[in-house]
């Protein structure tokens, strides 16, 4: 297991990468079960009212959030790379450049 974390304006988006061999939660739509690599995180965007209520850079943000949406790899390279501008993309719809994103990626056991 994969773990992908993005920080950027105070707060941070983590998302797990499953390997082959390791049971990712049951999502409805979720990848073809033959994918060696699976991707799920939140997915999220900025509303005018209501939802979480975030501080980034020192503003309120008002989040809903949409159910994950898992998406299957063949390899741990492409799992890698779609994670991250995965996170990227989710900081984008809340106002934060993705080129502020600090990434990180480390392995779980």
């Amino acid at each position: 297991m994969l773990i992908v974390r993005g920080r950027a304006g105070g707060t941070e988006l983590t998302g797990t990468v499953y390997e082959r061999g390791e049971q990712p939660p049951p999502f409805r739509g979720a990848p073809d079960e033959d994918a060696a690599y699976v991707w799920i995180c939140d997915e999220f965007y900025e509303v005018n009212s209501g939802g979480s209520v975030q501080v980034i850079d020192g503003r309120e943000v008002h989040l809903a959030f949409e159910s994950p949406m898992p998406r299957g790899f063949d390899t741990r390279e492409q799992a890698i790379v779609g994670a991250k501008e995965h996170v990227r993309t989710q900081f984008a719809r809340i106002g934060v450049d993705p080129a502020d994103v600090e990434l990180e990626v480390e392995t779980e056991t």
